[in-house]
């Protein structure tokens, strides 16, 4: 039985009109339609006139869709601990077997528009206008009040500023904006003062490890990583010279010449192309404006544009863990398209779900085993980060298949090996191997199956999203418990 103590604290008592409608009643309209991958409170409110089912949870007492929809909105941080209240009946169940713990992500269209995507420069001067009116609207109350007082009114004055849900979300995406590019500066501060500390090093005849980065700081350091490869090698020519020229006779071949050497060279090349890359930026000019690369969306400023396999959606990154028996054990929302952050945070959740189920049951399928994500995991932070046991693809599945198949290796890795060198090595074990070959059958089917039942989010915000990926995948749980204790 599931503790609806959060849900009837929301519930309004007292005043007058007709009497609140039971949130049991509502969550279960809700848990139920989300079972049925419908969201929309209009088509609920429908179904609750024409489905028996609906009309058998509502008691056909039929809500309005304003009431759905507002339980829902008020109700966010509750369907957190609905979720975690589903997971410990799944336990219960004897599901949940945490083995193997399979984390990926998936791109959830957000409750706005792609086209509501909106510059520095616009919602500056947006913002700039909103303002210019609110004064002058506070200026026109001024002279009314006046007014009312010399005429001895004692009416309160109407407010006439603009409060409407549109003028705070073009705020709150100017306050988006602004927070993403002040992190590009402090980004950029970061890269320039790495890429001066760089070529100091280069410049004092220190090697410098790693590509030279892009930049104004680019051409120096190619010159100064070119200078000190001929000094190198001149110094080899003239101690060789001076060999010969004491009467020695120098041990090995002789080297090349300066211009045959094949690291002078490269490091001439990388100086073309430095050059060549600083003459390009100088001489482009835009055709036509430029579209500002930095956005927010005036319809859910927390949403961001999110790259997929068919093209852009405005959206968030929904974060899923799942276990080998197909239950979702947590979840995450992120802004960011990358999915590198998100492992640490929904190894340490899948951990506490794990613990707590283990702790109530005592079973030794609720103890977290290894962790299984693809390689857009993949760090070296995520590889060395305190935790469970983890198996992290290296690059893509084909090359990984390849991999297995023409290296494979026994036994543990070898001494001294980097991160990188001992999963690459765990993963061409056969034990390795065989675990990771159960990733994609154990997360993309969850993946596709709660999208099933949440394929665009209703609400706005993050918190808003949290709260209804929470709800999808409480239903998701409780029909793998159905299924599960039904067969």
């Amino acid at each position: 039985m599931l503790d609806s103590h959060e849900f009837d604290r929301r519930r309004r008592r007292g005043g007058v009109g007709a009497a609140g409608y039971d949130p049991r009643m509502l969550l279960g309209l809700l848990i139920y339609a989300y079972c049925r991958g419908i969201r929309s409170s209009r088509q609920i409110e429908r179904l609750c006139s024409t489905d028996v089912a609906f009309r058998v949870l509502c008691a056909q007492d039929i809500p309005d869709h304003c009431t759905i929809a507002r339980f829902r909105a008020e109700c966010q941080d509750a369907f957190t601990g609905l979720f975690t209240q589903v997971l410990m009946i799944a336990g219960k169940a004897g599901l949940g077997h945490f083995g193997t713990v399979a984390i990926d992500g998936t791109k959830i269209a957000a409750n706005a528009s792609i086209d509501a995507n909106r510059g520095h420069e616009w919602l500056s001067e947006q913002v700039t206008r909103m303002v210019a009116e609110a004064e002058q609207t506070d200026a026109t109350e001024n002279i009314r009040a006046a007014q009312r007082a010399h005429d001895d009114d004692d009416r309160v004055p109407a407010r006439l500023m603009d409060q409407s849900s549109r003028a705070q979300r073009i705020r709150q995406a100017a306050d988006e904006v602004a927070a993403q590019l002040k992190r590009q500066r402090n980004n950029e501060d970061e890269r320039d003062a790495a890429a001066r500390a760089r070529l100091a090093k280069s410049q004092a005849g220190e090697p410098v490890v790693g590509r030279i980065p892009d930049g104004p700081h680019r051409l120096a350091e190619a010159r100064a990583h070119l200078a000190r490869e001929i000094a190198t090698h001149q110094s080899k020519l003239e101690r060789r010279a001076a060999l010969i020229a004491a009467g020695k006779k120098p041990m090995g071949a002789p080297p090349v010449p300066l211009e045959q050497h094949s690291r002078i060279i490269r490091a001439r090349r990388v100086v073309e192309a430095a050059l060549t890359a600083e003459h390009t930026a100088s001489a482009t000019k835009p055709a036509k404006p430029v579209l500002p690369k930095t956005v927010a969306n005036t319809t859910d400023p927390q949403s961001r544009l999110m790259p997929t396999r068919r093209g852009f959606l405005q959206g968030y990154n929904a974060q899923l863990a799942v276990t080998s028996d197909q239950i979702i054990a947590a979840v995450q929302i992120g802004q960011s398209p990358n999915d590198i952050a998100s492992l640490v945070p929904m190894m340490e959740a899948s951990g506490r779900a794990a613990a707590m189920l283990h702790t109530d049951t005592g079973r030794s399928e609720h103890i977290i085993g290894v962790v299984l994500a693809d390689a857009g995991y993949c760090s070296d932070s995520n590889l060395s980060a305190p935790g469970p046991e983890r198996l992290i693809a290296l690059n893509k599945t084909r090359d990984h298949v390849k991999a297995v198949i023409e290296q494979p290796v026994t036994g543990p890795p070898p001494e001294g090996a980097s991160p990188r060198q001992a999963m690459s090595h765990r993963l061409r074990t056969p034990e390795g191997s065989r675990l990771y070959k159960r990733r994609g059958a154990t997360v993309e089917p969850g993946i596709g199956n709660l999208k099933k039942v949440l394929d665009r989010f209703s609400g706005r915000g993050l918190n808003s999203a949290l709260g209804e990926l929470n709800l999808a995948a409480s239903a998701f749980n409780l029909m793998k418990i159905h299924r599960a204790t039904t067969s």
